[in-house]
């Protein structure tokens, strides 16, 4: 039997308060479990990346197969895929010797093809309509371009203007509140509003997490790695268990 309309919901969350509260803290696990398990734990950029690019692609096929938005499904995925992200922009520039200034080209380069062939074939960008396979790719696949272009142009800015983690992670916050303002008061494009500020969301998360865990001869206030993660981790969960009693980010599909 045939799904009414009606209760046909989006695969991906509504974008609420706490959706951007989630994303940029998993943006600062991503920078903080990169580092922890590449560093710390002496695996690697390498072995990290295929470690963590498993587990993601393991996430990623319970998330194709759920028939709906399952928030510890989605969050997991979001979670891991910040982690690649970082990951592949690492390996480009400390590996292959790939400058921040070509891999932000890349990547930007390879987020507009990604989203004129999304449209292309789906006539739509938006992330209210994520109910088939190809639509979810399309958004998983943005996804992940984001979250690298997202690490090397936060990086490039970082390192052009010589900013500490603190001032970088401020700049990044009032890039995002000026997106902000411009959708609500001058009707910015809503697809277009998003996607800039999910890019921006990613070095802000990135500098936060920089500046937690670094020590302080380094710009930071030495929590370390190991706490900064678990910290933000025990957030998100808290979060996402409250969104799965409540259903509360569940969104009708958009016609």
């Amino acid at each position: 039997m045939k799904t009414p309309s009606r209760e046909i919901l989006c695969k991906v969350p509504a974008i609420t308060l706490m959706f951007w509260i989630i994303k940029i803290m998993a943006t600062t696990v991503g920078e903080t479990a990169a580092d922890f398990l590449s560093v710390k734990l002496n695996l690697g950029l390498t072995v990290t990346t295929f470690v963590m690019s498993g587990l993601l692609l393991i996430t990623l096929f319970f998330q194709f197969r759920s028939k709906k938005y399952e928030p510890k499904i989605y969050w997991l995925a979001v979670v891991l895929i910040s982690v690649v992200g970082t990951l592949i922009t690492d390996n480009l520039t400390d590996n292959f010797g790939v400058s921040l200034k070509t891999t932000s080209i890349i990547f930007t380069f390879a987020l507009l093809v990604t989203f004129a062939a999304w449209y292309m074939r789906e006539k739509t960008l938006s992330v209210h309509s994520i109910f088939t396979v190809r639509r979810e790719a399309f958004y998983w696949l943005a996804i992940l371009f984001t979250f690298a272009l997202g690490t090397a142009a936060g990086d490039l800015i970082a390192e052009y203007f010589s900013l500490g983690y603190w001032k970088s992670a401020l700049l990044f916050a009032a890039l995002i509140g000026m997106v902000t303002l411009a959708y609500y008061m001058l009707k910015l494009n809503s697809v277009f509003s998003f996607w800039i500020a999910y890019i921006l969301t990613r070095p802000l998360g990135a500098s936060l997490g920089d500046y937690l865990s670094q020590p302080g001869n380094q710009g930071g206030i030495n929590l370390g790695t190991v706490r900064t993660s678990t910290i933000f981790l025990a957030i998100i969960l808290s979060i996402v268990i409250y969104l799965t009693k409540t259903r509360r980010d569940e969104i009708p599909l958009e016609k």
